[in-house]
Parts: structure tokens; sequence; C-alpha cells
């Protein structure tokens, strides 16, 4: 149980809901079967083994998306009624209006849809109902909205905002670079996007950052949006102009004090998510500290 992006959202402290009552309101939002002519399902699914819909492990809670899409391509639907408005038209020797076509294409859309094959996707999410956190793991923007959208449809009015920091990432993170000064706490490794005014981008991968080549494009007004950054030689990470956290790795070191800790799949589950919650909460901590914490509320 390891994320691999995250999107990161503010709860009030002390959120006023209890785990049964998040996993009442999710079991009645609980994932179906896609019927015949649903092209796509959403509903919640138990992120373990255990069954249960929240999973809890030291008052940190795992809760999971589960989206099923029916693989019915729009353009083989076109295909098929292209073909098929060409037999007609040299069967009946007429041609076939835009109207018929549609109707045809939509025709073969409720023919073909219970045929198609079947796709889940699953998107999970930590809740730290003490700290106030909600924690996506989703590599799209997109897919954060969706998971958040349906949880405010299962959960009345789930209290969820976007994390802001005082700093903007953008701003704090050139400022890194122009200085050759990484913040205390985290590395600079070796991957960098920048934007100039006119959104050009340039992007260096796996190159090294310390040379002026890197420092003359922000003099010339380009800004940093997308960064690698190590924390404290445990987790790397790229952090992005959003505040969004993508391609997470946690490294070996931190992955094998867990080893030969649990004597079953379970028990390591469970070893995992502590671990990995208890990192990324000091991490968060300390990135929100570099960016200059959070705004005063009504600021």
């Amino acid at each position: 149980m390891w994320f691999r992006n995250l999107q990161i959202f503010r709860l009030p402290q002390n959120l006023d809901i209890d785990i049964e009552t998040l996993d009442a309101a999710l079991s009645a939002a609980a994932l179906h079967p896609c019927g015949p002519l649903e092209a796509e399902c959403l509903g919640w699914v138990a992120p373990s083994a255990s069954g249960a819909l929240v999973h809890s492990v030291n008052h940190q809670w795992l809760i999971a998306l589960g989206v099923e899409q029916r693989l019915l391509p729009t353009s083989i639907v076109r295909q098929i009624a292209d073909d098929r408005a060409k037999a007609i038209e040299e069967a009946e020797g007429r041609r076939v209006g835009r109207k018929e076509l549609r109707d045809l294409r939509e025709a073969l859309t409720t023919e073909l849809l219970p045929r198609a094959f079947v796709r889940r996707r699953t998107t999970f999410g930590w809740i730290d109902p003490l700290n106030g956190w909600l924690v996506i793991d989703a590599g799209a923007q997109a897919k954060a909205e969706e998971f958040l959208e349906h949880l405010r449809k299962s959960v009345d009015s789930f209290p969820a905002t976007l994390l802001k920091t005082a700093l903007s990432p953008s701003s704090a993170m050139t400022s890194w670079i122009a200085g050759n000064d990484a913040p205390a706490g985290f590395t600079i490794d070796q991957d960098i996007e920048l934007r100039s005014a006119e959104n050009a981008l340039i992007r260096y991968t796996r190159h090294s950052l310390e040379g002026k080549e890197i420092r003359e494009h922000i003099a010339e007004g380009k800004v940093v949006t997308r960064l690698g950054l190590t924390w404290n030689d445990r987790i790397s990470f790229v952090l992005d102009e959003k505040l969004q956290i993508k391609r997470l790795s946690f490294l070996d070191i931190l992955k094998e004090e867990t080893d030969g800790q649990a004597e079953n799949e379970d028990e390591r589950f469970d070893l995992d998510f502590a671990l990995m919650t208890g990192e990324l909460a000091h991490l968060m901590a300390d990135l929100i500290g570099v960016l200059g914490g959070e705004p005063e509320k009504g600021a």
C-alpha cells in the first residue's frame, strides 16, 4: 500500500464524522456491477482484503472509489454505422441523411454496449481525521475531482478544500534553483520543468541542475513549474506548480523498516499503510513549512 501521487486537501481539525458514520455512508453508495446499458458506474469498494469500506489503522482511514467502464470506442461505433449506412444506400438506392446516421449510431451503441468488455479502476484516498487531511492517490486532477465529487455525494457536504500555502510552489522552487540552495530537509534532484511568460516549456530529465545553464533560463524570466526533490533521504517526488506531488517513491531504506515484522499479508498491508501515512504526514508538514505555511483564514 504505497501511494504514487498526492492530491492534498485540507479538512477541519477534529473532523465531525466517525468511522461508523462514514462506513454507513459509503455502504449506501457502494459500487454495483454495470448494467447492460450502463457505460460507466462509480461506487465505493473495499480498499483491502478485510472487506471493510473504511480500513482503519492507528486512526488513519483508507477508502477506495471503484469505477467500472464499458469499453466501446466511438471510432468503432462510427465505423460500423458507416458500413451499415453504405449497405442501405446500395440496397435502397438512396442517401442516408445525417439524422438517420445519428439514429444508426445510437442504435448501435445500445446493441453493442452489453457485449463490451468492462474495465475497473480504483482510486485510493487517505483520511486523517485527527490532523485534518484528505490525500487522494491520483496523477490527474480530474481523477481527484471525480473522487471528491463522489465523496461529497455520499457524505453530505464533505468539508474538503484544496490545500493552499503562503508561497506559491512555483515562486519557491524558482528561488531555490536561482540560489542553488535547497530548503532544509530537502535535496534537489535532476528533473525540472521551466516555463516562460509565452508558455514555452523546457524540461530536463536526469540532468545536473547545478550549472549556470539553468540559472540563465531563470534570469531570462522563466519560472520553475516542476521540480524533483528528495525529503530526508527517505522519499523522492516531483512537486508541481499546483502543489501536486507526482512520481512519489519511497526509498528502499524506508520500506526495509517493516521487513520481517509481518506474519501474513494482512499484517503487511497494515504495517505499510501505517508507515506510509506517518512518513507522508511529516513530509507534508515540512513541505508546507518551506512554502511559508498555510494562509491565515480570511487572508
